[in-house]
């Protein structure tokens, strides 16, 4: 019977030894795949932080090449228009020419009618005085008459030289322009392309709804705690855009004119809401102040790209997001209806849009409240 209780308990010394072995070792593995999930969290953040610097970059790619085919295509235009301005000159000019030639020609036919000889032999005949000293006189002011046409013929002909020179430098600008639009524009479409593989890149990665609200939340705070400086340093500035047109609820112009894919108050991953609306439309198309006001901020912000943020006064600020480029820098003052960025795709958008916010005291509102019905 000893025996038997001996046995008994070693045998239940053995099993707890086992068993103790087999929890450490669970409990070894299970610390080892925390490790290791720590590990995949931490890659992963690494290779978001990653994505959303390639993203920026190829964010402000697009923009430079943008903003340069911008600034071409005016230029160009602005040659345009002084190309017209010098063929107008030219037109007048030429028609000058033209009257003054018939004038001289005309000048001409009417000394020869008065004189019917040539000087030297009028000044030989002295049979009438009376008759040489008026047809000298004659002679004097035909003269006189042609030297001033001559002098104004040449100096009509002189300007049409200068203007023809100042047309073909014109034109060689101009054909050296378009060359290099071509190319900015090449240079526009590869950036597009990386842009857009930078945006799958960052999509792939926030495959993970947990990570996309994490993503999402953190772009919220920048957002508001961009807004919340630029509150308080509009509150200690005065506006020049007071004594302008701010507008008002119901009455303000759209933006951009296109259908919202993105309703105010939309929920997210998570249970967060859109704070502003997306309106579709074609990547370049002009983004435009809805009132007058001063920009406030021009820069790129994480999760809404290329922003611009316009203080209209009376604590009233619009906010324009996803934008290709930025056509205005803080400090300007805008006009309702003036372009102040183009429409783009920044900040990881897979199409492009404009992301548009009104805040009203530094709440976001209902940006349809505030716009014409369409």
């Amino acid at each position: 019977m000893l025996l038997g209780l001996l046995l008994g308990s070693m045998t239940t010394a053995v099993e707890a030894q086992q068993s103790t072995a087999s929890a450490r070792k669970e409990l070894e593995s299970l610390q080892q795949e925390i490790k290791q999930t720590e590990r995949q969290r931490r890659d992963q953040r690494q290779q978001l932080k990653k994505a959303e610097a390639q993203l920026k970059l190829a964010d402000a790619a697009l923009a430079q090449a943008a903003d340069a085919v911008v600034q071409q295509q005016t230029k160009i235009t602005e040659l345009q228009a002084q190309q017209q301005k010098l063929d107008g000159e030219a037109q007048v000019l030429e028609q000058q020419r033209q009257q003054q030639q018939g004038l001289l020609a005309a000048q001409v036919k009417a000394a020869y009618q008065v004189g019917g000889h040539d000087y030297t032999q009028l000044l030989l005949n002295q049979q009438d005085a009376v008759k040489l000293e008026r047809t000298l006189t004659y002679y004097q002011y035909f003269n006189n008459a042609r030297m001033q046409q001559l002098l104004a013929l040449k100096a009509t002909v002189a300007e049409l030289d200068a203007l023809k020179q100042q047309t073909a430098a014109n034109q060689l600008e101009q054909q050296q322009r378009l060359a290099q639009l071509t190319s900015q524009q090449d240079e526009l479409t590869t950036a597009r392309q990386s842009q857009q593989q930078s945006v799958k890149e960052l999509q792939a990665l926030l495959s993970d709804q947990q990570q996309q609200l994490a993503y999402l939340k953190t772009n919220e705070k920048s957002l508001q705690d961009t807004l919340a400086k630029l509150k308080a340093a509009a509150a200690n500035r005065r506006l020049v855009s007071k004594s302008g047109n701010t507008g008002k609820a119901g009455d303000l112009p759209w933006p951009v004119q296109g259908a919202v894919s993105q309703p105010f108050g939309a929920k997210h991953g998570g249970g967060m809401t859109a704070s502003g609306l997306i309106i579709d439309a074609r990547a370049g198309t002009a983004v435009k102040a809805v009132a007058d006001g001063q920009v406030i901020y021009a820069d790129w912000l994480k999760g809404y790209g290329w922003v611009t943020v316009i203080d209209h006064g009376n604590g009233l600020m619009s906010l324009y997001g996803h934008n290709q480029t930025l056509l205005k820098t803080p400090g300007e003052t805008v006009r309702t209806g003036d372009a102040v960025a183009l429409v783009g795709q920044s900040g990881g958008q897979g199409q492009p849009g404009l992301y548009f916010e009104i805040r009203q005291k530094g709440s976001a509102v209902n940006p349809l409240r505030w716009l014409r019905r369409p």
